[in-house]
């Protein structure tokens, strides 16, 4: 049993675009399916596919992984930052930037997830889930 499905989904993320996979699949859960999109649209990720088993009727996330024209991943550094032991919260003014504005803070708020620009634009703050740069 894992204790932390969003550290398992980062990990799972970064092992497979180490290794030079194309793409990764991960269990379904609504909250990993919607840090998949804000990857998307942020440009670390290709393509996000939501995949139903046939006979057990399991879903799954299919992330096709992005690549920059030398073949390495287009995200340096992937990592959690609020764990399920020490939660981390940040107000609107206070949310980090990540390598100078060039990295992405994903934030948990109660609008649901946003990079950390758009939270500080609409004045929200919440929980950093996690920091990609």
């Amino acid at each position: 049993m894992n204790s932390d499905p969003i550290a398992d989904f980062l990990t799972r993320l970064r092992n497979a675009s180490l290794a030079g996979h194309v793409d990764v699949v991960i269990p379904y859960s609504s909250l990993k399916h919607n840090l998949a999109n804000l990857l998307k649209a942020e440009g670390y990720v290709r393509q996000v596919e939501l995949k139903e088993l046939p006979k057990t009727g399991f879903r799954q996330i299919r992330l096709v992984l992005q690549y920059d024209y030398s073949g390495r991943p287009v995200f340096g550094s992937i990592k959690r930052v609020s764990k399920p032991g020490l939660r981390k919260y940040f107000k609107a003014d206070a949310l980090p930037r990540i390598a100078n504005g060039a990295g992405v803070a994903v934030v948990s708020t109660s609008k649901g997830l946003m990079s950390d620009r758009q939270a500080r634009h609409d004045r929200l703050g919440g929980e950093v889930i996690c920091t990609v740069f």
